[in-house]
């Protein structure tokens, strides 16, 4: 079982390395469309935190011999899919407006389409879930917390960077 998890790892990484392609071409987009970033200075931190979660659940699993229990594995990869598709639907709802980064073309109305009816920011409720379930797939506690830990700091700090620069430079 730790080889079809380290696939998913695998699975995992080339997801994240499709949302920098898209994240770096909408970035030339905005920037075209006199686009702002805010909060360069978390970004670096939400980077490192998203590489050690790759990085350490897989080490954790192998260093520590970590068991596949199917009754806590399977849902955590339901858990892991569904963000995915989550994900994928905040992408594709905020079209060239998504980034990784915190953007703002002035004066474009926030989206209130797709995830954004019900939530202002589910992509984050995306990024929590997978961030505590992918770990737990192959029942890697440490890494499941060390990040969820990690990543409740790195919100609070990203969602009031975007509800600010949402305020001073929306409609």
């Amino acid at each position: 079982m730790v080889s079809a998890y380290a696939v998913l790892i695998g699975l995992v990484v080339v997801e994240r390395l499709a949302e920098l392609v898209v994240a770096r071409r909408n970035l030339a987009w905005a920037r075209s469309k006199g686009g702002i970033e805010y909060g360069r200075r978390h970004y670096p931190w939400i980077v490192a935190a998203h590489v050690a979660l790759l990085a350490a659940a897989p080490a954790e699993v192998w260093l520590l011999g970590r068991p596949f229990l199917p009754a806590l594995g399977w849902p955590m990869l339901a858990v892991v899919v569904l963000s995915q598709g989550l994900r994928w639907w905040c992408i594709g709802t905020l079209g060239r407006r998504w980034n990784t980064r915190v953007v703002v073309v002035p004066g474009m109305p926030l989206v209130a389409t797709g995830p954004y009816r019900w939530l202002r920011h589910p992509n984050y409720v995306a990024v929590v879930a997978e961030g505590l379930a992918l770990p737990l797939v192959h029942t890697a506690w440490i890494t499941a917390l060390a990040f969820t830990a990690a990543n409740a700091i790195l919100l609070t700090v990203r969602v009031r960077v975007e509800n600010a620069a949402l305020a001073c430079c929306g409609p």
